[in-house]
């Protein structure tokens, strides 16, 4: 695809300016390396798309680059150039991960023919690869509950806009997942979605996260280093936990949202970016505003589509779908046949409130997938905080039958909703799912505070 980076290496000159003239009369953008060792500063600058990499060149060969670029970006896509390239070094080649070969003389048809294959090769890798990574971390919006449809419609209008997101919601709450459901709906889905965590990042390396640097710009910095922001250029931007980002540093994002401009730290060029920004904070931001913790007129740029992510207490009933689905999910990551999970332990997912929200239960069903002994997961193989050592160990029997027959109201209240959703809230077709007559139904739901909607 042209504008794509192209980086040559070869230490002879010759060749890198027949290569170098060939590929920029078709569009793509060059750049050389004259050694093994230049090429491998150049990967951590500017990495390419492609590299044609020489194997015969004085101290490190080919061969040598070849296994330290794979090392460090395994991703890379790399087509050998040797003049006389025996079966043996072929075969090394191949096993270390090169993708083509082409020989000297160059041909300018076969050269073509070999950039266009390995870019759409590597297109192809990218692509599975963000498949796969999508799938192995869970990157779906489980759940039927009313809140949840109402996120899917908010993010369902908000994706195909190019106006900014600021999502608000506890942490674990699925912020991210929110993030990356609008960016895969977007016009700017074949770009890249880059995430910051501003809380992660220490505060005397933000700029320098967000912007890039120039070498030698501060002690460390041996090398340029592009930013999130360029590397967000024509894709996404996730800013994750903004409200912990300095006031000095929300001024210099202020000023990328109005110009789309910035200068990397210790550097002079203007550097223009087509960048969407998604915000996140699990803060009340305007709180921040009035404690003069953050810039009102930035709140106000990111702010031009709110976007609330529920937490998990207040959409309990999807949760045997989020425990079904994460089980299926680690089950398979862990080369598991798929347990299956007990009403009785179902109850107690039920009971609790999940401070932690759906990270929490996440993380407690990878455990229980990996631990429990058995096919499926009874009362007994819960852990703390979902069952107390005290019931554990069988204790005190009016606390545990107390704390199960909350859990089984609550699951009985979740499941019974579930069915009313399932049934478009027609009360004789619930009632007969359910094995109960209309009048107990009814009883249920005024027990239970559940009211149904206004037609």
């Amino acid at each position: 695809m042209a504008g794509e980076h192209i980086l040559i290496v070869d230490d002879e000159k010759l060749i890198q300016s027949t290569l170098r003239g060939v590929l920029e009369d078709e569009g793509y953008r060059v750049t050389s390396a004259g050694s093994g060792e230049e090429a491998l500063a150049r990967l951590i600058d500017d990495a390419p798309d492609l590299v044609f990499l020489d194997i015969w060149m004085p101290g490190m060969d080919g061969l040598e680059a070849l296994a330290e670029m794979k090392q460090r970006r395994p991703e890379a896509a790399v087509v050998m150039i040797s003049g006389h390239a025996t079966i043996e070094t072929a075969v090394k080649a191949t096993k270390l991960g090169a993708y083509d070969f082409i020989e000297k003389p160059l041909s300018l048809e076969k050269t073509l023919l070999v950039v266009a294959r390995t870019l759409e090769h590597a297109h192809l890798q990218r692509e599975h690869r963000q498949l796969r990574e999508r799938v192995e971390r869970g990157q779906e919006i489980v759940g039927k509950s009313a809140a949840i449809e109402e996120l899917r419609q908010q993010i369902s209008i908000a994706a195909p806009t190019t106006g900014r997101v600021l999502i608000h919601g506890d942490s674990g709450s699925g912020k991210e997942l929110v993030a990356r459901a609008i960016h895969a709906r977007s016009t700017r889905a074949e770009g890249s979605f880059v995430e910051v965590n501003c809380a992660a990042v220490p505060e005397e390396l933000i700029e320098s996260e967000l912007f890039g640097h120039e070498r030698g710009a501060f002690t460390g910095a041996v090398a340029r280093r592009r930013g999130k922001f360029e590397l967000a250029d024509g894709g996404t931007l996730f800013l994750d936990e903004i409200a912990d980002m300095s006031l000095k540093t929300q001024a210099k994002v202020l000023r990328v949202l109005e110009e789309q401009a910035f200068e990397r730290v210790g550097g002079k060029e203007t550097l223009r970016v087509d960048v969407r920004v998604i915000a996140a904070s699990n803060q009340n931001l305007q709180e921040q505003i009035a404690a003069g913790r953050f810039r009102e007129d930035l709140f106000y740029r990111l702010n031009v589509i709110p976007i609330e992510v529920p937490s998990l207490r207040r959409r309990k009933e999807d949760i045997p779908a989020l425990v079904e689905h994460f089980i299926a999910l680690f089950s398979t990551e862990n080369g598991r046949r798929p347990k299956t999970i007990s009403v009785e332990a179902l109850a107690y997912f039920l009971a609790y409130d999940w401070p932690g929200n759906v990270r929490e239960l996440r993380n407690m069903v990878e455990r229980l997938v990996i631990m429990a002994p058995r096919d499926v997961i009874g009362p007994e193989d819960l852990p703390p905080p979902l069952r107390t050592r005290e019931e554990a160990a069988a204790g005190d029997d009016a606390q545990r039958d107390r704390t199960l027959k909350e859990a089984r109201e609550a699951f009985e209240r979740a499941y019974i909703l579930g069915e009313l959703r399932a049934h478009e809230w027609n009360m004789t077709r619930t009632a007969e799912k359910l094995g109960i007559e209309r009048s107990h139904l009814y009883r249920k739901l005024k027990a239970y505070g559940i009211t149904t909607p206004k037609p």
